[in-house]
Order: structure tokens, then sequence, then C-alpha cells
């Protein structure tokens, strides 16, 4: 029988490398009271049959850098725990086929250089003369990273098990965890099985790494972990003379990735079209396990290879495997503590990234439950960004067909998720939808980016330089600059805090003072103790004791989360009232008599100032009126109910046939022009408020609050960076983000956001800008946060 522990201060489900990790770094930080519990044995879910692959270079900063941190860490694992990882930086190299991916290449270099990761850009003749064995005839450029490398999976688990062991960790194979209890919205701990026999451990908080198993597991206790597995393959050929010792290969541009290991020829696929299993559940003796070979799927994968690579025209096949890796959604995996349970934790879903992921992610999971907050910014794969709806398992069997393959896809700028669209829309959708509109999606949302013009065909024409609605886009910008614009904001995240406590609770999470008359809209932040930025959001106060927040579609789980979690004892209830109400806003120089024309309303300033709420009628309905905006321009936000929203539409189109509908597209543009932040990139919860420039909307006079000490102390030492904006002089080239500021030679940061500005010229974004002598004209105003270049961990 094996002897399981009645209590501990976290039990860890799933030994995987994820389990391991999160293990092993717990108890690197003092938790000896830590169990971790493995159905079958450690490794074999997806682990075991992992390729490997150790590549630092990431889409984003912080991504690199938790890539960064797990390369360095498996280079030293075998030394500290005596286990033999395998771990060898052979280097690898990425090519690329077309122009498009070559500018991908050299654009994911940069987020390499910011973070003091090794690369190199290297030419065809460079490729053939370290990888011999290649067809470079086509090859358009490459980057080589001289400290990536390959490892044995199952290896590097055993090490990070061992090493959580040796600094007081239990693990336990051969325990099956049937469920997590709690109590008050709160784990207790955990059931199992072991040998036919139950048992119970109480904890005070749980660890989810149960990989394609989370979802069903999370899903007991109403935790939305939206995960899917899918088969994914590879092949080994027989042992190939001459060889020799070789890098990583990738050929993102046919969904290949090659592996030289003990004289043979690893290939591996990440095809665009790809098949997802497990729709039945999931064996109850799964272990080790193989899925059955598809050799007509993975034959075109093969084809293109035997080209690139003539020497698998004649080697042998020794082993054609085919496993089940787990994907999500949006092709990023989940870290943090769920919204939905306090003490519940995951960190899963890592999408054929596990490997390289999986030491820095539990690295920073172990930092955040340890310390009460993340290392750095997190949000690219915080759980909180998961939506409730996306749990549905028909959702995620659609969608994770295609974000298996979009590993190695071209990761255009504005690129949109083709599979399982419209499932969130506005009640404006067909009405747009009929007048050229082409959506993009967030959070589920369907949400307009720009329309197409009549004749135009509505859709995207990716690439790195002006798209194909460029143009679209202007004319929308400058009818907001010089007319008037509608944009349907439906997707804005609302909830609804009343009680008669909920002014004393805002009052201690916002940095702004909430306490204003009825009618009233205060922009703020919520801030952490750091006075780093958890939320950016309006709060409208629409009685005494009720208020009406405001934020963005994307972060709305993130911000009921952080209500909730400071909720306390506080007579007060947080609701989500999203979708009771949809959002027009009609902005521009025009707006006030656009707005007169279907309202009897006073729209005046005197009547209707800036930052005020007020009901109005509009055509046969009603609607509350916001004076806010997001442009920089005259305008308002027109809170409509659902049931009303399509006639509020009607009216104004009837009133004005040639009213300008405006997509995200030229809301992110006109909000750049006027140095607007945008949360996610500009504005994170490692950004202390005072040094993005938002010290205006924090008073700390008006008494405590959360991040308060951090900002006084902030304004007492002075600003260590600052987010800023500048405009290229040369408005060609276009900017997105994470694009490298170099000032006398040396990197001081990168760029959070960018496009083009068409009213002012160029990029916009944040901070203090200058237009000498008023002239418009072509250029670009970037948005870029100045860093201290900070090690990886």
């Amino acid at each position: 029988m094996v002897e399981v522990p009645k209590t501990a201060r976290a039990v860890i489900i799933g030994g995987g490398v994820s389990g391991c990790s999160v293990a092993y770094h717990l108890a690197k930080a003092g938790w000896t009271d830590i169990v971790l519990l493995e159905r079958k044995q450690l490794t074999c879910g997806t682990t075991w049959h992992a390729a490997g692959l150790i590549g630092q270079l990431r889409g984003s900063a912080n991504m690199t850098r938790l890539a960064k941190y797990s390369a360095d860490l498996y280079v030293k694992l075998e030394a500290e725990t005596g286990v033999a990882t395998g771990m060898r930086q052979v280097g690898s190299i990425s090519v690329a086929l077309t122009a498009a991916r070559h500018e991908e290449l050299l654009r994911q270099a940069t987020v390499a250089r910011i973070f003091d990761v090794e690369v190199h850009e290297i030419s065809p003749a460079e490729v053939k003369a370290r990888y011999p064995h290649l067809n470079v005839s086509d090859v358009v450029g490459a980057v080589a990273l001289p400290l990536d490398g390959q490892c044995d999976p199952a290896n590097i688990a055993m090490a990070l098990a061992k090493g959580a062991r040796l600094r007081g960790a239990r693990i336990i194979e051969g325990v099956k965890v049937t469920g997590v209890t709690e109590a008050g919205r709160r784990v207790t701990g955990v059931d199992y099985e072991v040998d036919g026999e139950k048992g119970h451990i109480a904890a005070d908080m749980v660890i989810n790494c149960g990989g394609m198993w989370g979802r069903d597991l999370a899903a007991q206790n109403g935790v939305a972990l939206p995960l899917h597995a899918c088969e994914h393959f590879y092949l080994v050929t027989e042992p190939i003379d001459g060889l020799g010792h070789l890098p990583v290969l990738r050929v993102p541009d046919e969904c290949a990735y090659y592996k030289q290991d003990a004289g043979k020829m690893m290939l591996g696929a990440f095809e665009p079209k790809a098949k997802p299993w497990g729709m039945g559940g999931i064996r109850e003796d799964f272990c080790f396990d193989t899925l059955p070979e598809d050799f007509d799927h993975f034959q075109p994968i093969l084809e293109a290879a035997m080209q690139r690579m003539p020497l698998f025209q004649t080697a042998g096949i020794h082993t054609f495997f085919n496993g089940p890796e787990s994907f999500t959604p949006d092709d990023r995996y989940y870290l943090g503590e769920a919204p939905e349970l306090g003490g519940y934790w995951i960190a899963a879903g890592y999408n054929s990234v596990g490997i390289v992921s999986s030491g820095g992610a539990g690295m920073a999971l172990a930092h955040w439950i340890t310390e009460g907050e993340p290392p750095f910014d997190l949000w690219e794969v915080d759980i909180r960004r998961a939506q409730p709806f996306q749990r549905n398992r028909r959702y995620l069997k659609e969608r994770v067909s295609e974000t298996l393959g979009l590993l190695y896809a071209d990761h255009f700028p504005y690129r949109q998720m083709a599979t399982a669209r419209g499932v969130r829309r506005s009640p404006l959708h067909a009405h747009l939808a009929a007048r050229g509109a082409v959506f993009g999606e967030v959070a589920g949302w369907e949400r307009a980016n720009w329309f197409a013009e009549p004749g135009q065909v509505a859709e995207y024409q990716y690439g790195w330089g002006r798209q194909n609605w460029f143009a679209n886009q202007k004319a929308e910008h400058l009818a907001v600059r010089n007319g008037v614009g509608l944009f349907d904001m439906t997707s804005f995240g609302k909830i609804r805090v009343e009680g008669r406590d909920a002014r004393a609770l805002l009052q201690r999470l916002c940095g702004n003072d909430v306490d204003v008359p009825v009618g009233r809209i205060v922009y703020t932040q919520m801030l952490n103790a750091r006075g780093g930025i958890e939320s950016d959001l309006t709060v409208t106060r629409l009685t005494e004791t009720a208020f009406l927040l405001v934020v963005p579609g994307a972060t709305l789980q993130r911000d009921l989360a952080w209500l909730r979690r400071h909720l306390g004892e506080a007579f007060a209830v947080v609701t989500d009232v999203t979708a009771a109400e949809a959002v027009l806003c009609v902005m521009g120089p025009k707006s006030r008599e656009m707005l007169a024309s279907v309202s009897p309303d006073d729209f005046s300033n005197a009547a209707h100032p800036f930052g005020t709420a007020r009901e109005i009628e509009i055509g046969m309905g009603v609607a509350r009126a916001h004076r806010v905006t997001y442009v920089g321009e005259l305008g308002w936000e027109l809170y409509v109910s659902t049931d009303q929203a399509a006639h509020v539409f009607e009216a104004l189109l009837e009133a004005d046939p040639g009213l300008k509908l405006c997509g995200l597209h030229t809301l992110d543009s006109c909000r750049m022009e006027k140095a607007y932040r945008h949360f996610g990139h500009d504005i994170t919860d490692e950004d202390h408020v005072l040094e993005a420039g938002l010290g205006f909307a924090v008073k700390t006079g008006k008494g405590d609050f959360i991040g308060r000490e951090a900002v006084l102390r902030k304004a007492e030492a002075g600003l260590e960076r600052r987010l800023v904006q500048f405009r290229l002089t040369d408005p060609e080239p276009m900017l997105f983000h994470n694009e490298a500021v170099v000032r006398d030679g040396k990197i001081v940061g990168p760029v959070t956001s960018g496009a083009y500005g068409h009213f002012l010229g160029g990029l916009g974004g944040p901070g203090l800008c200058a237009v000498q002598g008023g002239e418009r004209r072509g250029g670009a105003w970037v948005a870029l946060r100045d860093r201290d270049r900070r090690p990886a961990a």
C-alpha cells in the first residue's frame, strides 16, 4: 500500500515535466510540505514522447525570458541532481523560404537581443556550411541561435523530480486524484484512489498540472481550463552514416523540424490542419501509449522533407510515432490561480512546447504562489484570459485543429483565427456584416476591425507592410478626426458593483477618487502593491450605492477575479453585466450634431460636460450616454439595452445615411495619436503607474488604497524608466510591437505598440509628443517602454 500523507501545504496533480518543475521550484523556494501525485508513472502522458527541442526564441520578450530560463536551468540540472538530462546546446537554425518569413525571423531575433539571447542572421551559404545535408536553393535567409539545444525530455522531468525530493518534496506515483474538494469557494484538498482504496489529503492549495486530463478535472469544480489533445506526429530514421553533429533545424514554411540524435534523424510536423483526439475521453489505463499510425496524414510533410533533405529519400524509417499533446484556443499555455476558485492553481496546455516552457513556467508559478505576485508580466499565459464558454468541447475540437499548426504558421500582424468563430456576437453583427465589416476575434467576441468598400473583397490579405485595409482605415480615421464615426464596442466588459460598501471597496482598489457625484465618470487604474497596473478602466457612479466598471473585453475575467479576491467582508455584489448592454460609440467633432438629430436631449457642454453620464432618449428608445473618449475627440459612448441596440443603430443611420462605420484598427490608430494606453501592450502589472505616465489618475490624498505606498515611494525616489512616444521621420516602415529601440548603439527597450496615425501621420502611442509647426505629414508615432535589461530570472 502506497503511503500518502493526510495533509500538505500544496498538492500538485500530474507528474509530467510541468508538475515536476512546479514541485522543484516550490521546494527550491523553501516549501517542503508539498506532495506531487501522479496517476500512473512520471512522464507517462505527453512528456515521455516529446521531441525535446530547447528553443529560446519565442514570440514576445517575457516568453523569451522564460524559455531562456529553462535553457539555463537544464544546462545546470545534471550537475545538481546527478540525473543525465541529455541536454546539449547544439544550437538551432530557422530558415525562411519567403521574404515574409525572413522578415518574421529578423523581428523575432530583435526580441532575442532585447533579453541578451545570442542570435545571428546567416545567409543561405552559411546555412549550407552548417547543415551540409540541406537543400538551400530556395532559402531566402535564416537565423541561428548557438545556445539553443536538445534534451531527453523524460530525464529532464526525472531530474526536476529528484531535485524536488532532495529539498523535501514528496512525489508519489500510482495515485489518481479523483476530485478537488472545496469550501467557501476555496480549495480544501484532494480526494484520491490508490490500489482500490480512497483517501483524502487536506491542502491549502492545489496545482493542476494534469495536461490533457486537466480540463475535465478542472470542470468538476467549475474551473475553465480550455485545452484539447491533438495527434502529434514525427518519424525517426534508421542510423545514417556520416550524419555528423547538427544543430536543430526548423523549416516553418514546410511545417517541419529536424533533429539529429544518436546518428538518426528525426522529422516532426506542425501541419496546418491537425487531428483532434480524445473526444470520447481518455482510457483509464492510458500510460506510455501511442496512437494509431496515419501515414497519409503525415505524407505531405515527408514529401517536402525528401526534397529539402535528400537523405530522407534513401534512409529507412525506424519509428513512425503518433502521440497526443494538449493545445489551447490561442496557442498559449495557462499559468496562475483560477478566477473561479481560490487556491486552485494551473500550469497546463503547453501546445507542444512544454519542455522548453516548463522550466520557466515552474519558476514563475512558484514565485507567484510563494510571493503572492508573478515575477513579471505573465498576461500572455494568464489563466484569467480564458473565457468560460471556451471549455465547450465542440469549440475546442474545432479550434485546436488550427492552433497546432500556428506554431509554424506565418505570424503576421493582425492575423485572425479561422476556426470556431461567431460564438459571441453583438446585436449589430448582421448589420455590420451587411455593410462590409471584416471581423476579428477577441475573447470570443466578433468585432468589426475594418470595413470594406463596395466591390472590395472583405477579407484580410496579410503581410508585414501596409495591408489591404490601410486605405480603409485612413478613411475611417479621418472621418473620426474631421466629422463623425460610429464604433460598435459591445465587447467592452461591464461590471456592476453594488451595495452598502461598494464605494469603500472601490476606493480601496482604485488609484483615483471614485467618491464622486452620481453621473460622474472616473478614469482610473487598479494597482498592485508594487504600484503596477492590474486593471485600466472607467468607473461610473450610477447611484449612491451602485457603480459601473467598464474594462477591455479581453481582461474581463481578470478584472472580475481581482475584484472578488479583494471583496472580503464588504457588503457589496460584483456582477458581470456585459451581455445586458450594447455600446455604440459616436465619435468626432460633429458627434454633437449627429446625436441632436436623433434625440431631443441637450448635448451642449453645459448640459452634458465631459466625464458625465446620463439617460437620454434616442430614436424611440432610451440609452445611457457617457461622454468619454478613447480616440481623443468629442464623443459619447451609448449604452443601450441589447433589445434596443439594433433600433438605435438604424435610427442613427436613418438620420445620416453617410455615417462612417469604423473598426477596431481605427480605434487603435486614433488612441495612439492621443497617447492613450492599451492594457497588455503599453501597460501591465509590472509597469509602475507613474512610469506609465498615468500619475494624473492617482489621488494619494484621498486615503489608503492598494499601491498607495508604492506610488509615494516612487514619487520620492524618482522614475527609473518612462513610457515615451516618438514619430519616425520615414513614413514607410510599419512598426507593430516588440521592435527594439536603439540609442547610442544600445537597445534601451522594446516598442510596446505602434499604428499608423493618418491625421498626424504615422505610428502613434503613449507619451508626450510634438508636431513641429502643427504640420500634418507622413511619419510614425511609436510607443515604447524603457526597460532595465534584467536577466531572465
